[in-house]
């Protein structure tokens, strides 16, 4: 069994979502801006217009760019120390479906959740997928 130690540290909850989402988990209290002024939230925004995603600051990049950007974000926060969940919204999780499937690491916990305007769906998420595995299901 791992130390308590390596878990002690962890008292972040990491947010990628639709500005909604975020706006609601920030006046919750979610939001952290650390010493580095690294946040613990990213504001992801879909143009139902152009069917992309887009980052609110880097509005002008290419829908590739965007995903690697969300990409990045979700690496960024799975591997701080100081994070001990991410959510992530659902939809935003399957433009990198693939990234999100690999991640097999108990701390910080990954969880998916609905937004507003895209409900929840079980048969996507990942971890109820490795569960019911897990079970023979």
């Amino acid at each position: 069994m791992a130390s308590t130690t390596a878990f002690k540290d962890r008292n972040l909850i990491a947010v990628i979502g639709d500005e909604d989402s975020i706006t609601g988990l920030l006046l919750a209290g979610v939001g952290h801006i650390n010493e580095h002024q690294r946040k613990n939230f990213l504001v992801v925004d879909s143009s139902e217009v152009f069917g992309v995603f887009y980052i609110i600051s880097h509005s002008r990049t290419s829908p590739e760019t965007q995903i690697s950007g969300i990409e990045a974000a979700f690496q960024e926060f799975t591997q701080r120390k100081d994070i001990a969940i991410v959510l992530i919204n659902q939809h935003i999780a399957e433009k990198i479906r693939p990234t999100v499937d690999r991640y097999q690491e108990a701390f910080p916990t990954l969880l998916e959740i609905p937004s507003k305007d895209h409900p929840y769906d079980p048969s996507k998420d990942s971890v109820l997928k490795r569960v019911q595995k897990l079970f023979g299901e």
